[in-house]
């Protein structure tokens, strides 16, 4: 009987020494953030804290990196083709995710098959604002209307990007307002605002982060925020849909994905130490001078946004006729 015992005993001890170094394996591995934009950007908020946070609880070491180009296609391919091992994580706003797939003929991905949502991250809000192009008596969307109209050589407006929700934002507002909007997209934020600082181009939609510190300054006017609810960053920025305009309602999100087929314990685990990092009051100040809001959910509840948002987007995109240039 004892010899039973001690044999037991170290068959269960040979067990253990074989699960430890793997265990000891992957948690040695460096695990890769990545984002589809520019170091230096609203992504890098979120990426870099949340690197230091993972390091040494999710792996080893935790980088932020960067796939640029495509409007994020590039990182979302690039994590498509990585292994799925947990280690390739995607950071990604919602508009690759949800509103490509409506607007590209082709993609190289497909968001549902070749992904397994981890969670959301943070939230943000897009802003109507207009420059020293506008007179200054315009303080709402009804204003503006009035002024278009009666100066439609000014029917433009500045976008970050072609085929991006902000652009779709201004087409939503097209359709109330019996004249035909131009859309001047730019190739980022940074020379849409100092165009629209200049009085170049007359009003933009743009990231509530970009702008905010010039609307609190009164540099430009918030005209109308594209959240369901008014933005607690700017709170004396009315809504699109307290102005009567109830179909503007757009939200993007940052999220973050496994390549498909990666372990679910890697998925589980990475949700729950986002979502404590989250609860850090450190970060949640430092996200609230970018216009940014934290914003978890567990995979399940993420995985529903983004097949609820990707449906949203189909009948909108279809409707303006719209698409995307390769």
């Amino acid at each position: 009987m004892q010899r039973r015992i001690v044999l037991k005993r170290a068959g269960g001890m040979a067990l253990s020494a074989t699960l430890v170094p793997a265990a000891l394996a992957q948690s040695d591995k460096t695990a890769f953030i990545i984002s589809g934009f520019p170091a230096g950007g609203m992504g890098d908020q979120v990426a870099r804290p949340m690197a230091e946070k993972l390091r040494g609880s999710y792996a080893s070491s935790v980088v932020a990196d960067s796939r640029v180009g495509a409007g994020g296609r590039i990182a979302v391919d690039f994590v498509r083709r990585a292994q799925a091992d947990g280690m390739t994580i995607l950071q990604i706003p919602s508009s690759p995710m949800t509103l490509y797939p409506n607007t590209y003929r082709k993609l190289s991905y497909d968001p549902l098959a070749d992904f397994i949502p981890v969670t959301s991250t943070v939230k943000y809000s897009f802003v109507f604002t207009a420059g020293p192009g506008v007179p200054p008596e315009v303080k709402s969307i009804a204003d503006y209307i009035k002024w278009v109209q009666a100066h439609p050589r000014e029917a433009n407006y500045g976008v970050p990007a072609a085929g991006s929700a902000l652009h779709f934002v201004g087409m939503l507002l097209d359709k109330h307002i019996g004249q035909r909007l131009t859309a001047v997209p730019y190739k980022g934020g940074a020379p849409l605002l100092n165009d629209v600082l200049g009085g170049q181009v007359p009003v933009s939609v743009s990231v509530l982060g970009e702008v905010m510190p010039y609307i609190r300054s009164g540099r430009l006017r918030g005209l109308a925020v594209s959240s369901a609810e008014r933005s607690p960053f700017l709170p004396g920025v009315p809504t699109f849909s307290e102005q009567g305009f109830r179909d503007i309602v757009v939200q993007e999100w940052l999220g973050w994905f496994l390549p498909a087929k990666s372990p679910q314990e890697r998925v589980q685990l990475l949700n729950k130490l986002v979502r404590d990092g989250l609860q850090d009051p450190a970060l949640v100040e430092s996200l609230a001078k970018n216009g940014l809001q934290p914003f978890h959910q567990s995979p399940e509840e993420f995985a529903q946004l983004m097949r609820g948002d990707l449906a949203r987007w189909t009948p909108i995109v279809k409707a303006s006729g719209f698409t995307a240039e390769d």
